[in-house]
């Protein structure tokens, strides 16, 4: 999302819409239907979960924002926090991959929600190829060329999108069947820690506000408050959606309909119009996402080799300041992702990618807490419920989806020994 508009500071309403469209950015269309499976009708407690860990990162990102007025944001805490300048370059390039890990979900869902609206029931798998490919490509093309949606566009957006979800939260409330939200823990305790740890990828997003430090009218007095305001606003949103679609399915329809579960919920108290509509906002908000996180990740990338933390090929421009390389090698690395896996594997690689770095965020602010002026108590309960929740996703995988853990510590270790090569190329070379 664009971070200015023209010469005008940020206030605390750009802040927030920020960072409620960076979170409901598509991931609530598809992983609502993977929460419901596990954890049953206590999926809004899982998305619950979720907010609390979000919640008190969003106030260590808060603290280190103010500390460190750096347009670098995670990648720049990193290097403060850590004198092995090893660890903040492994978390740079994690998180490279994490965004290409949340495009490739955008993506996913832009292409399930995309051939379910076109009601196409032959070759539905190589439509979906096809949807997100051209997606990917059409705004590849697009920041090529360097066509920027304005800041008023992007806004615009976050109020449909929001009003679209509350539209349906507020009116499927009316028509939730309390026979269908009980037993509340029909699936267990682990069922809703599972289901909060896979969806997790929902609350990415928020940490993007502090990368726009510099250009706040009042970082002291709105950085913070527009972080909290946008988590708290997104909780509220995703407690909603998940209760009316718990109450409004069945599970078997869940499970049929799992990956536009959504579409389908509002069905019963809007009818076909209820499809369609939250099948456009799914839309709408996938594109935008899209082309948000891709603007941003390239910038990011080019960043880090320009700092000598990615090749230096990745820093270079064309007219218009525009980083090509990095947006053409990050649009084929998020294309060769979405179509050789599936959207527990890119859900669960996203979900693991951000609760690692979040994780490394507080750990960061627990460090630097005397310099920064953060309570103990707050990245240190961060740090472990997130630890804890990454660890749990982790036992699920094992359990019961054992090649999608492989698949993601195969790319982990890949990244890892590609930083270490890159870094301490010299002595290989030597």
């Amino acid at each position: 999302m664009k971070t200015s508009k023209g010469t005008e500071r940020l206030g605390l309403k750009e802040l927030v819409a920020m960072g409620v469209g960076g979170m409901v950015g598509g991931g609530i269309f598809s992983v609502l239907g993977l929460s419901v499976a596990l954890a049953g009708h206590a999926a809004p407690l899982a998305f619950a979960l979720g907010g609390i860990i979000a919640l008190l990162t969003g106030l260590s990102y808060a603290r280190l924002g103010l500390a460190f007025h750096s347009d670098g944001g995670s990648f720049t805490y990193l290097e403060h926090a850590f004198t092995n300048r090893n660890v903040a370059g492994i978390g740079g390039w994690m998180l490279v991959v994490g965004y290409v890990g949340t495009m490739a979900l955008y993506a996913y869902t832009f292409s399930v929600y995309g051939t379910a609206m076109l009601g196409s029931s032959n070759h539905v798998g190589a439509m979906r190829h096809l949807l997100q490919s051209f997606i990917l490509l059409l705004f590849m093309a697009i920041n090529l060329y360097g066509i920027k949606a304005a800041g008023e566009t992007e806004d615009l957006i976050v109020m449909i999108k929001v009003l679209i979800l509350s539209l349906f939260a507020i009116t499927g409330l009316f028509f939730v069947e309390a026979k269908r939200l009980t037993p509340f823990f029909n699936s267990g305790l682990s069922g809703v820690l599972m289901g909060g740890t896979l969806v997790f990828v929902a609350y990415e997003g928020f940490e993007l506000i502090p990368n726009s430090v510099n250009e706040m009218k009042d970082p002291r007095r709105d950085l913070g408050r527009g972080i909290l305001i946008s988590i708290v606003v997104t909780i509220t949103i995703y407690l909603l959606v998940s209760l009316v679609a718990v109450g409004n399915l069945v599970p078997e329809e869940i499970t049929r309909y799992k990956e536009y579960a959504l579409a389908v919920a509002a069905q019963p108290f809007l009818g076909r119009s209820g499809f369609i509509l939250i099948g456009l906002g799914a839309i709408l908000s996938t594109a935008s996402a899209i082309n948000a996180t891709m603007f941003g990740t390239a910038r990011l990338a080019m960043v880090m080799a320009q700092e000598s933390d990615l090749p230096r090929v990745f820093s270079h421009r064309e007219r218009g300041n525009i980083p090509y390389v990095s947006l053409i090698f990050i649009t084929l690395l998020t294309l060769l992702f979405v179509n050789t896996t599936d959207l527990t594997i890119i859900s669960s690689f996203a979900s693991s990618t951000f609760l690692l770095l979040f994780a490394a965020i507080n750990m960061s602010a627990l460090r630097l807490r005397r310099r920064i002026g953060i309570n103990t108590a707050i990245p240190l309960t961060g740090l472990i419920l997130s630890s804890s929740s990454w660890m749990v996703l982790c036992i699920y995988l094992y359990r019961s989806y054992l090649s999608g853990l492989i698949w993601i510590g195969a790319i982990y270790l890949s990244v890892m020994v590609a930083e270490l090569f890159f870094s301490e190329r010299r002595l290989f070379f030597r």
